[in-house]
């Protein structure tokens, strides 16, 4: 599913399938055995209404794959508010380790795994430094993204990261 019209006519078009413009659209399909929201659930007007379709459209054994910013990130203390995984007013959330967890937990989801993204916080950091300054600084984002990095190893705190959900038994 696709709620852009635009993405989804683009989409629908390149794979030959039929694209739904909504959760609701969905209708009977499923159960499906994993769902993936990559660097969607941020764009997602109501989770609370969201989270529990989710729910019911996902399998008793299947996996609910998410990949978002983390605002507790090093690289987005540095860049403050030229952090480009803001993306104010697209983004309408932004999550933490500490956030996404009981927000989820409340829909009767339970956390299996959570994994850094290394490669985002080089890709973010080019597109801090362009919010920043009007050009992409290649250095400055490796050299921003490499330190993200170390301290995530440190705090669990990378970039982006990706979690798998589970339903509560």
């Amino acid at each position: 599913m696709e709620p852009d019209p635009d993405a989804r006519a683009i989409s629908a078009q390149k794979l030959n399938v039929v694209i739904k413009p909504d959760l609701d659209a969905l209708g009977g399909a499923g159960p499906f055995d994993i769902i993936s929201l990559w660097h969607v659930l941020e764009h997602i007007p109501d989770l609370n209404q969201a989270i529990p379709q989710l729910w019911n459209l996902l399998a008793e054994d299947g996996t609910l794959l998410i990949a978002v910013p983390n605002s507790d990130s090093y690289d987005a203390a540095y860049y403050k508010e030229y952090w480009a995984a803001y993306d104010v007013p697209r983004h309408l959330h932004h999550f933490t380790p500490s956030t996404i967890k009981p927000l989820f937990s409340k829909h009767g989801f339970q956390l299996a795994d959570q994994r850094p993204m290394p490669f985002d916080a080089m890709y973010i950091g080019m597109l801090s430094t362009r919010y920043e300054t009007g050009k992409t600084d290649y250095l400055k984002s490796i050299r921003v993204g490499l330190s993200s990095n170390a301290e995530a190893k440190r705090t669990g705190n990378s970039s982006s990261l990706t979690y798998l959900f589970k339903k509560a038994h």
